[in-house]
């Protein structure tokens, strides 16, 4: 056994998990276990990619980045199985970034790009964990406000509902459905309004919605 092999697979596992938990803890449609083999699948088609050079040199001259290039090329079918559209928001692309990412650092450990490796994982960490905070605490005021919708139980109703903020430039940035026992259901929405919007004209024109009843702003 080569003990450097094993040392590459396993910092690849460290790296890769550390990303992933961050996502884990977000409850992101890829988590822990799917950046950990990731990053591990990468460094081992590097290596691969090394052993062959090794093994046949003397046959014919292999090219040691053509497996490496694949994987950055073909990770996006892993990717684009994060990326959800939901109404008029887009969700998952920093998940999708995030697994590129770690495949390109276990690409880094595989040829033993050990620091380029390390730093890169450091820096997307502080990417998503702590960049993330700051975004909220720069963007908390910022045109964002929270709307109540209550309707009636039909479907295809909360898809009606973000075509209208879709019409009007208005973004989605989170919403939480409650189901209800009979025939209501309601909706928490935390939108951002862009400038020249009022809340009255967003009001309005919700209101204008057919079994629609209740529309009023969360303070």
């Amino acid at each position: 056994m080569e003990w450097e092999a094993l040392l590459k697979i396993f910092l690849a596992m460290l790296l890769g998990g550390i990303i992933g938990i961050e996502r884990e803890i977000g409850n992101r449609p890829a988590g822990f276990r799917t950046h950990t083999l990731v990053c591990m699948g990468s460094a081992l088609v590097m290596l691969t990619s090394d052993y062959m050079l090794k093994a046949y040199s003397n046959i014919s001259i292999p090219d040691p980045a053509r497996l490496g290039a694949q994987v950055i090329s073909g990770i996006g079918f892993l990717g684009a199985g994060t990326i959800l559209k939901d109404g008029s928001r887009v969700r998952g692309l920093t998940t999708a970034a995030s697994i590129w990412v770690v495949a390109c650092i276990g690409i880094a450990i595989g040829v033993g790009f050990y620091w380029g490796a390390i730093i890169a994982s450091v820096f997307s960490y502080i990417t998503l964990f702590l960049l993330k905070k700051i975004e909220l605490v720069l963007t908390a005021n910022a045109n964002n406000h929270d709307l109540r919708v209550e309707f009636i139980n039909k479907p295809g109703q909360i898809a009606k509902i973000t075509d209208v903020l879709e019409v009007l430039k208005v973004v989605v940035k989170d919403i939480k459905v409650i189901p209800g026992e009979g025939e209501w259901s309601a909706a928490h929405l935390n939108i951002k309004i862009p400038q020249g919007v009022k809340v009255k004209t967003i009001l309005a024109e919700l209101r204008m919605l057919d079994n629609v009843i209740i529309y009023e702003e969360v303070d």
